[in-house]
């Protein structure tokens, strides 16, 4: 059986679902890797739950993420939403919990809920 997890983020009406399992740090967003998402300027926004706790905590899982509805922001917001969650409840599910609160304790609350 394969540890994995699917979650969702929501922002107005669009919605985010994050499947998480074991893996080798490949993160895509509708079948497109996460570097390559449009619009290249809300970009940084979806890649922010990366560059918080570091690609060392991507590593070893894959994460795939659908996300429809709502316009070019809103998606961002949902994706970036539930790209967290679904590292959040991964950790929590599957590896121990101090390292979960290790490093999420330093971020914004929105981001990553505990």
């Amino acid at each position: 059986m394969v540890n994995s997890v699917q979650v969702f983020g929501r922002k107005k009406t669009s919605t985010a679902v994050a499947y998480t399992k074991e893996g080798n740090g490949m993160i895509k967003v509708n079948g497109v890797p996460i570097d390559l998402v449009q619009p290249s300027a809300l970009r940084y926004k979806v890649l922010e739950p990366v560059l918080l706790l570091g690609k060392k905590r991507f590593e070893g899982v894959d994460v795939r993420i659908r996300c429809r509805g709502g316009g070019s922001t809103a998606r961002m917001y949902a994706i970036r939403q539930a790209l967290s969650k679904s590292l959040v409840a991964y950790y929590q599910k599957f590896v121990d919990e101090t390292s979960k609160k290790e490093k999420s304790t330093d971020c914004d609350s929105a981001l990553i809920p505990l």
